[in-house]
């Protein structure tokens, strides 16, 4: 991969306005007193798109990153034709993540999650010693292993057991990838809290999830795809959320797309959607709160098991703290769908259809929503869609393919001993 100099930016604490420097991983602004996201300000304010042979680094202006790590590639827009025709929208956008060659798509795990993970890798300085460690449901550990193993970095990962047959690859991965379970039963937030105790031991650090900017700011390439190949910001834009980590991320990326002055200044409508019955964040969205509500943490475990967007399925997301979902909804005059299963299910069947090739659980979300809004006669016939499609054509890339699946290296019970954790994950990388 060719040299380049890292990108230059400041860091900017949305609740205070405080800009700074980035110390190399920094993940918040330690001298705010209340919860918030801090954010990147590039110093090149309008984008210059580079050549499509770098990847997702094409984008590189707008990524904090230190340098280019090979295997990338980035999302790809065009406009829909059948999906577009059959719901009557004459300005109808796909931004496609995941593996569809007809269209110019090439991201071998098929999942939107490698934007992330090839942009949270290559802010890590090239000879960071530690070992990343990085909690998912699924489609985050696959992506984040694919990149550590093709660019031989240290990554623990922390899966729920339930979900690892999530991490398929088409070759066996290096060993420098390791994984780590919460049993049977357990969801996102078990992986997560699970994460949290193994970066007790030594030489271990976080990923960050959305405060990580380098994981928000890979995720903005989808709306950068779009807008750079439209001309102009789109008036709304759907996806199915889990952290609602990429919806913040597409604000953030309408702002600065505002700022450079070339695209319009229009703010999307952020129109957001969770699989029932797993629905906390429309919940706390249709009662006005900032704040999540209670949800107990046996009936959480359960809607996870019940959805097939098992990877919408987060229990902590970063929601009410500033420059959170809440902000991000409120300064879009965005909204908070639904899909059942069964809309889902159908939704997915019927963009295959249309569209030629299969998608994932949660853009089928996407697409329910969609579908329904437009029923519903909230989307104007001449408006300008963005449907984020978060993963597809993993059929169209397993075919024929003899596949390899990574196995835990440890599996922990729901409620882990701490000094047990510490201990075995501490010798893993021995």
């Amino acid at each position: 991969m060719e040299k380049f100099a890292p990108t230059s930016y400041t860091l900017e604490c949305v609740a205070s306005g405080r800009e700074f420097d980035d110390e190399g991983w920094t993940l918040e602004d330690r001298a705010c007193k209340s919860p918030s996201l801090v954010r990147a300000r590039y110093a090149r304010k309008q984008i210059e798109i580079r050549s499509d042979k770098l990847g997702l680094y094409k984008f590189a202006d707008w990524l904090p990153v230190r340098r280019m790590l090979k295997g990338s590639s980035a999302p790809v827009s065009y406009k829909s034709k059948g999906l577009g025709k059959y719901l009557g929208l004459d300005n109808l956008w796909i931004t496609f993540n995941g593996y569809y060659p007809s269209v110019g798509a090439t991201m071998t795990t098929c999942s939107f999650k490698e934007t992330e993970a090839y942009s949270v890798c290559a802010r890590a300085a090239e000879d960071e010693s530690r070992v990343l460690v990085v909690a998912s449901a699924g489609n985050t550990a696959r992506a984040f292993a694919k990149v550590c193993s093709d660019n031989n970095i240290p990554l623990l990962l922390a899966v729920p057991q339930d979900n690892i047959a999530a991490l398929w690859f088409a070759e066996p991965l290096n060993p420098c990838v390791k994984l780590i379970c919460c049993e049977k039963g357990g969801d996102y937030f078990d992986a997560i809290h699970l994460s949290n105790i193994a970066l007790k031991a030594p030489g271990y650090y976080a990923e960050g999830g959305a405060r990580n900017i380098a994981r928000r700011d890979g995720m903005a390439t989808t709306v950068l795809s779009a807008v750079t190949t439209i001309g102009r910001i789109p008036d709304y834009y759907f996806q199915a959320i889990g952290s609602g980590t990429g919806a913040i991320a597409a604000w953030e990326a309408n702002l600065r797309l505002i700022e450079d002055g070339r695209f319009g200044d229009n703010t999307m409508k952020l129109m957001v959607s969770q699989n029932a019955p797993f629905v906390p964040m429309f919940d706390a969205w249709r009662a006005g709160s900032r704040q999540m509500l209670p949800y107990d943490d046996d009936k959480a475990r359960r809607d996870a098991e019940i959805i097939d967007a098992k990877v919408l399925s987060n229990r902590r997301p970063p929601y009410g703290l500033a420059g959170g979902l809440y902000d991000a909804l409120k300064a879009s005059g965005g909204d908070v769908l639904v899909a059942t299963n069964a809309q889902a299910r159908k939704a997915g069947k019927l963009f295959r259809e249309l569209e030629g090739v299969d998608i994932h659980p949660a853009p089928s979300v996407a697409t329910a929503s969609l579908i329904k809004a437009v029923a519903d006669g909230k989307i104007e016939k001449n408006a300008l869609v963005m449907l984020n499609i978060t993963g597809g054509g993993e059929e169209l890339f397993k075919e024929g393919k003899e596949l390899w699946y990574l196995k835990p290296s440890l599996v922990f019970p729901l409620d882990p001993v701490a000094d047990d954790v510490i201990a075995k994950v501490g010798a893993l990388f021995k």
